[in-house]
């Protein structure tokens, strides 16, 4: 009986970390550019691509070689996609919005500005 608990425990333990780790692994797909920018017409009509210039909100050219965004935290994908997610300064949050994909898609697009 006991050595049947084991193995049920075991077996528990063993699906748990396996969802999460299929979990992850969707999050944690890189991002394709191509797709970002498609993604990113969303965000055109506040925000250029081309240009540091504030439209509605600022442009993002070069985001990634700059050392702070607007908010004053370092430019990294983290703090993106917080900003992303929850926005901010007039911003809407795009958390539901876009898929963890979406945004996987869109960070590497920003990355090639």
């Amino acid at each position: 009986m006991r050595n049947w608990m084991l193995g049920c425990a075991a077996g528990a333990v063993l699906l748990v970390g396996l969802a999460v780790g299929l979990n992850a692994q969707d999050k944690g797909k890189p991002g394709d550019a191509a797709k970002g920018k498609a993604v990113f017409e969303q965000c055109s009509g506040c925000h250029s691509a081309d240009t540091t210039e504030t439209v509605v909100g600022p442009g993002l050219k070069g985001l990634f070689k700059h050392d702070k965004l607007k908010n004053g935290k370092p430019v990294n994908e983290a703090n993106v996609r917080a900003m992303i997610n929850e926005g901010g300064n007039g911003m809407p949050p795009f958390a539901d919005a876009l898929s963890d994909q979406d945004k996987n898609d869109v960070i590497a697009y920003l990355k090639t500005l």
